[in-house]
């Protein structure tokens, strides 16, 4: 009855406080792992589709989906970034319950606050970063939030930045058959290439489609 009167006037204890963050660091952690293993798919599924490519010759369909490739990597390296974070955090809440039992309080931590700044910019954890931090804050732990606006991946990017990896992605992934090692590969004689337009515009709409749909859900 006592603790129920507390909790209402003072709020959640901080050892209460740490567990309700551990819970929701683990969940994000599961979502995390759940979105990388449905990337890992699309790549797989990409790759296959890029061997066949590479059978037909059909080096500008390729290397559309060789982008795709590219950007789903990119992804990929972003949530493993961001699990690790997570992860980071979770050691720091450790330390913060080692000084709750000394101190009977939270401690200032700028790592904390520096790592959660991170986080709050993936749009995956956005929610519930931000509202970490507001939790923070009001216990001690952070003094202030950032509001970055994380750097988009947008198709300009990927024509300016990614090009000499699409070539080691059509290179590697196709055993060498299109692509190349640190240059542009060789397209297609212009009659050809209108011709294979014709014949795999459908079935490239098709094989994007289905990745689009992998990464969204």
């Amino acid at each position: 009855m006592l603790k129920s009167i507390n909790r209402y006037i003072y709020g959640p204890t901080p050892e209460e406080r740490l567990k309700e963050w551990d819970r929701k660091l683990r969940t994000e952690q599961r979502q995390l792992d759940k979105e990388i293993r449905q990337l890992d798919l699309a790549t797989t599924k990409a790759r296959q589709s890029l061997k066949q490519l590479a059978k037909k010759n059909d080096v500008k369909s390729a290397r559309l989906l060789a982008k795709e490739v590219v950007r789903t990597n990119k992804q990929k390296n972003r949530l493993t970034m961001s699990k690790a974070r997570l992860g980071s955090i979770q050691m720091q809440m450790q330390h913060q319950a080692s000084m709750v039992k000394v101190t009977g309080a939270f401690q200032k931590s700028t790592e904390i606050m520096k790592v959660s700044n991170q986080l709050v910019q993936l749009p995956q954890l956005s929610a519930t970063m931000r509202e970490m931090q507001m939790e923070m804050m009001k216990s001690g732990i952070i003094e202030e939030m950032m509001d970055d606006t994380m750097e988009a991946l947008d198709d300009d990017e990927l024509e300016e930045e990614a090009d000499a990896e699409v070539e080691k992605v059509l290179f590697d992934l196709t055993d060498g058959k299109l692509g190349q090692a640190g240059a542009v590969g060789a397209d297609l004689p212009a009659q050809k290439e209108a011709e294979e337009d014709v014949n795999t515009e459908a079935e490239m709409q098709r094989m994007q489609k289905e990745l689009h749909d992998l990464l969204a859900g």
